[in-house]
């Protein structure tokens, strides 16, 4: 462990003179120093233009860029790198698939399926291209413990529904949603469906081939990567007969006044002069996740969570939102009648790093009847000794606000 965190040079750090707990993982993880040396050396050795170059550079960072293509596929189990899509990241692939796909196959009085827990940015593409059709966003219910209500998503599937948009991990409460039955109950009825796998993708293997999903969208700064990357899986009979998503350099084969025809899978919807270190650095951060191996990662998550939980619920007044069987490390609670801005300030000045507030998921709220949550989400650089100082500045916090 203590190799592990030296990796992360973030880590070592004091917060108001205190070292610092990071326990945000969830809106954002730390950088190994492989991500930063790989970005670093495609900027000092490497820095050109892809695709568009005979000169040596150029081909270097070609190489590196699609070399980054087929980590990424390998990762998720894809068939082929054509149906890995290159985006700014998982709203922005979600955005992608509103649009095109969505343009393209929904019509007046088709529906969308999406839950109560969804984040924002799985609920408002749906919204917007479901106004300009005429579609319905129709909502599976959430229980009390945080779950999907799974006999409600089975009696929502209708001859309407031409999407179901899920997560595969919820962001705010941190339940693993059973996507193999969802996916086999949709298909079943010949319904497409799209999961949101940003906040999976760090905790275990994702195969979407062996998930049979049909979209799979997901960011690289949770998967300890850069900002501004993302990734859209998508099956190749859905991604040739979609439209581009926008239009420019490098999407098109030929262009002329009279009319543009466009490029190859998957470079049909990659328009412009892409985030190459975000290609770069995420396949690094790929290489970095297989070499600790996720045997390791999902066992020093499971006991950090296991463990936060017996320490929290031991705490007066605090309750914790999402109690579900299945779920991932996190852990979202409210501490009495506290607000959850004025928990995470006073936790700032122990040093320690959590969210505050609706996390992106402001209907989940409202059914919960709160204002939002204090979030601490883990990942396997965390220790117990760092749930340990939550758990004192937690009970300091509470000694102040109740």
């Amino acid at each position: 462990m203590d190799k592990i965190r030296e990796d992360f040079p973030a880590l070592n750090q004091l917060i108001h003179g205190l070292p610092l707990v990071y326990l945000d993982n969830a809106a954002t993880t730390q950088k190994p120093l492989a991500v930063i040396e790989a970005i670093d050396g495609y900027y000092r050795n490497d820095n050109s233009n892809v695709h568009r170059g005979v000169h040596t550079l150029s081909q270097r960072a070609t190489d590196a860029y699609e070399g980054a293509r087929a980590t990424i596929a390998e990762y998720i189990g894809a068939k082929s790198t054509s149906e890995v899509i290159f985006t700014r990241g998982t709203t922005d692939s979600i955005n992608l698939v509103a649009a095109s796909f969505g343009g393209t196959y929904l019509k007046a009085g088709d529906e969308v399926l999406v839950s109560e827990m969804e984040h924002h940015s799985n609920i408002v593409p749906w919204q917007l291209i479901c106004n300009r059709v005429g579609a319905t966003v129709r909502t599976i219910p959430v229980t009390d413990a945080g779950e999907l209500d799974y006999p409600a998503f089975k009696a929502s599937l209708s001859t309407k529904t031409k999407l179901v948009a899920l997560t595969h991990v919820s962001n705010a409460l941190g339940t693993i949603n059973p996507v193999k039955d969802i996916i086999t109950e949709a298909h079943a009825m010949g319904i497409p469906v799209l999961l949101d796998g940003a906040q999976a993708v760090p905790h275990g293997r994702v195969d979407v081939a062996e998930l049979d999903v049909d979209f799979y969208c997901f960011s690289s700064h949770k998967l300890f990567g850069p900002t501004g990357f993302g990734v859209l899986y998508g099956k190749r009979e859905f991604l040739e007969v979609m439209p581009p998503y926008q239009g420019g350099g490098d999407m098109i084969d030929v262009v002329d006044f009279a009319g543009t025809t466009f490029n190859d899978l998957p470079y049909k919807f990659e328009a412009g002069t892409p985030h190459i270190a975000g290609a770069i650095g995420m396949a690094a951060a790929i290489k970095y996740v297989n070499s600790i191996g996720f045997g390791f990662i999902q066992n020093q998550e499971a006991g950090l969570l296991h463990y936060a939980t017996q320490q929290l619920t031991a705490i007066d007044g605090l309750r914790i939102i999402g109690e579900a069987k299945d779920k991932a490390s996190v852990i979202s609670f409210l501490i009495g009648s506290a607000h959850p801005y004025d928990v995470g300030t006073i936790l700032d000045k122990f040093g320690i790093a959590v969210r505050t507030g609706h996390h992106c998921t402001q209907p989940l709220m409202k059914r919960f009847g709160i204002p939002g949550t204090v979030r601490a989400s883990f990942t396997f650089y965390n220790t117990r000794a760092e749930i340990d100082r939550l758990e004192i500045a937690i009970r300091k916090a509470a000694a102040m606000l109740l």
